[in-house]
């Protein structure tokens, strides 16, 4: 009889406690009401989504706790936000409510004012620094350096336009949106524009938005509804922003691929690539500051280009950046030879000599009004070695540059034979220059110093021999301008 009057007392008791303890907000204590609604209906209309953000940091912090980091391990820049932001998690809400009046993409949501694009300006609320710094570099420009150079525009236009062929001549028609938005749009980004409303069914029910053209599309130069330029989703993905996707070469792979930038092949053959592919598993990808030998033993791009990192012992090497050029000299991706790194990300304001919007005349005069003095080069590579010094010699590093300047002018000369080569095609009448990239040698042309010069380039700067010699390097060069010579006498021969 005890043990059922004690049964008796715990069933009794049981409504007490279930009813009067007070209730749970499934997201977390700091979620604002306003993201609790936008979740509500997203955890059946896109699971992925929230799942995703429950994953990430912003899920779990405040600009409160972040805020209050030390220095170093802060992971917010700004000093200060909007009131009603300070002390909740950064959710839906939070950032697609941003700015409202600079969206052209803003619209009625189910009772609340929402942005569809969250941009760079918007990120800025609580990143001031990261968004400042990107905001001038060659990525946020990277549609207006395709766009607005007349040069690279008749490339991609060359290249991605339809072909008619009439009579035995070909005819380049304009390239569909689609076809641009698929390739090189995909990287450099695209100019997203609001067209009207319009009606979209779901699952759950029809809703109306924004008619977004040029979308859906994540390339670092973008151009959003709000005006300001950059995705930083290219870098790190929604919802979860991570860190360690960001610093992952993978991410730089989905754009630094060969032939023409071959960053991430090459780094998957050096010694670096190969220490990281063996032990990525050890590596701390979520610490900040990172500390070289501690957290990792190997660099990733994002080591060389932006990290924040310091000693095992906590001194500093390298500030944190997102100008991914800040800490380069020398650009090895040649246009149409390698050349000091441009003053600003406005690579299509460069004049040379000749007039053309590239930084070096086809004789490899550079155009310096337009490029970093030997005195900010000089800075620059002294910021450089210093990361490389966290694990090698001074010797080491030192070396390693003067012979990757060397190479590099050996594939400077050999693009500067394949263009002299050119020029007397076109001296011949052999090709119009009209259009340089249309006819076969001056496709040629284009192979040797997008294609062969760069691998070489990179390969120096990132030690991948055999993209050097055998992989679209020496070699191919080499032979691509045989192939020139003898296209030059074979159809000079028949005028």
């Amino acid at each position: 009889m005890k043990n059922y009057r004690w049964l008796i007392i715990i069933f009794l008791t049981l409504p007490f406690f279930s009813f009067r303890s007070t209730p749970v907000n499934k997201w977390g204590s700091d979620t604002s009401s306003q993201t609790q609604d936008c979740l509500g209906c997203h955890e059946t209309a896109t699971p992925g989504i929230v799942a995703d953000w429950l994953k990430s940091l912003h899920s779990r912090n405040s600009f409160a706790a972040a805020s209050a980091k030390p220095e170093l391990e802060r992971r917010v820049s700004a000093k200060d936000i909007p009131a009603d932001m300070k002390n909740v998690s950064v959710g839906c809400y939070e950032c697609h409510s941003l700015n409202a009046d600079k969206h052209k993409d803003n619209f009625e949501h189910f009772g609340y004012k929402i942005n569809v694009v969250v941009s760079p300006n918007d990120c800025m609320t609580c990143h001031p620094d990261e968004a400042n710094q990107y905001s001038g570099s060659k990525k946020a420009y990277a549609l207006s350096n395709l766009d607005d150079n007349p040069v690279y525009h008749a490339l991609v236009s060359t290249i991605l336009g339809e072909k008619e062929i009439k009579d035995g001549n070909i005819s380049i028609l304009q390239a569909s949106s689609f076809t641009r938005n698929n390739t090189c749009y995909v990287c450099h980004g695209t100019e997203v524009k609001v067209d009207g409303m319009k009606k979209v069914k779901t699952d759950m029910d029809e809703i109306e938005v924004p008619n977004l053209t040029n979308w859906p599309n994540q390339g670092v130069g973008r151009i959003n509804p709000d005006g300001s330029r950059g995705s930083c989703t290219s870098c790190h993905p929604r919802h979860s922003f991570a860190v360690e996707i960001a610093r992952k070469p993978y991410t730089c792979a989905q754009c630094h691929l060969e032939p023409d930038v071959p960053a991430y092949n090459v780094y998957k053959e050096s010694k670096h690539g190969n220490i990281y592919e063996s032990e990525e598993a050890k590596f701390n990808w979520e610490d900040i500051p990172w500390k070289t030998g501690i957290d990792f033993n190997a660099p990733t791009c994002a080591v060389c280009h932006n990290a924040l990192l310091v000693s095992p012992s906590g001194d500093l090497i390298a500030q944190r950046t997102h100008d991914f050029g800040s800490r380069l000299w020398v650009r090895i991706f040649g246009l149409v030879y390698s050349h000091p790194q441009p003053k600003t990300g406005k690579t299509y304001e460069i004049k040379n000599k000749d007039g053309l919007p590239l930084p070096a005349t086809f004789t490899n005069i550079p155009a310096s009004d337009y490029l970093i003095s030997a005195d900010e080069q000089h800075t620059r590579q002294a910021n450089m070695t210093r990361v490389c010094t966290s694990c090698h010699s001074t010797n080491w590093a030192n070396s390693f540059f003067e012979k990757m300047d060397k190479t590099n002018a050996e594939a400077d000369k050999l693009v500067e034979a394949s263009t002299n080569l050119l020029a007397k095609a076109w001296e011949l009448k052999i090709a119009d220059k009209t259009n340089p990239f249309d006819e076969l040698i001056e496709q040629m042309w284009v192979e040797q110093w997008l294609f062969y010069a760069n691998s070489i380039r990179y390969a120096a700067a990132m030690a991948g021999p055999d993209y050097a010699a055998f992989k679209n390097g020496f070699w191919n060069g080499t032979r691509n301008l045989n192939d020139m010579k003898t296209l030059i006498n074979l159809t000079g021969n028949k005028k």
